[in-house]
């Protein structure tokens, strides 16, 4: 399936509920032998809708496009927002020393995705398709990420630092850090969550959806309803002048 024919048929997701959407598929496994939401159910059921083999390979998923999903929140005010980093590609420290970031899986990966954010709502309540959109890097956007990814190709070349001390601390926009909490041997890049928030999901802060406020529990429509009002608020509120 092409980019943009997964483009166009994931839009029409927009406003749905996915636990909804997973009732179509019963073969899926959506829950782990604790009763607990499976790891990465969102993105198998997303894939199943597509009719698309379920991937996690290390070039783009689908040849030409490489698919995300990523949770969204609301925080204490009220705001949606992204809710943690999104992984991107594993780091094999032979591959990223002797690999150009033009030729890179990290590139790869970026310059191709199709980014799925759905809101998180908690188990057992709606999780909200908000948005799906292209991601495609720019010109300042590329040198900044090519900047991080260098970064690291230059610790793993320092004899006295090495691929053990890539940290999440390192990287303006892409880190390098460990592949789960209890995983300390292996490295991947990740997305930081205000690089998604700033360059994958501006629509976060314009865009709002009456049919997604509907699915969602009172107490977060309350919150979502209260920082729109004191936005407003702000906003007809003439500036102070002093004499």
């Amino acid at each position: 399936m092409e980019r943009q024919i997964a483009l166009e048929k994931l839009q029409l997701l927009i406003g749905q509920d996915l636990w909804e959407l997973a009732k179509q598929y019963p073969d899926l496994t959506l829950m782990n032998k604790e009763g607990k939401q499976q790891k990465g159910w969102a993105g198998h059921v997303i894939e199943r809708y597509l009719q698309l083999p379920l991937n996690s390979a290390q070039s783009p998923n689908f040849g030409s496009w490489e698919l995300k999903v990523i949770p969204l929140k609301f925080n204490r005010k009220g705001k949606l927002i992204v809710k943690e980093t999104m992984a991107i590609t594993m780091i094999d420290a032979v591959n990223v020393l002797q690999t150009p970031f033009e030729e890179s899986h990290l590139l790869s990966k970026l310059r191709k995705q199709i980014v799925v954010a759905r809101i998180d709502s908690g188990f057992g309540n709606p999780s909200i398709i908000h948005t799906v959109t292209a991601f495609d890097l720019d010109e300042e956007l590329y040198q900044t990420v090519k900047a991080d990814y260098e970064l690291v190709q230059a610790c793993l070349r320092d004899s006295t630092r090495g691929f053990h001390t890539l940290t999440g601390r390192m990287g303006f926009h892409i880190q390098p850090r460990t592949k789960g909490q209890k995983n300390t041997t292996t490295r991947a890049f990740y997305a930081r969550k205000g690089f998604l928030q700033t360059f994958v999901l501006p629509q976060l802060e314009i865009f709002h959806l009456p049919e997604i406020e509907r699915l969602l529990p009172p107490e977060l429509v309350a919150l979502s309803n209260n920082e729109k009002k004191q936005e407003k608020s702000i906003e007809l509120d003439p500036p102070s002048t002093q004499e």
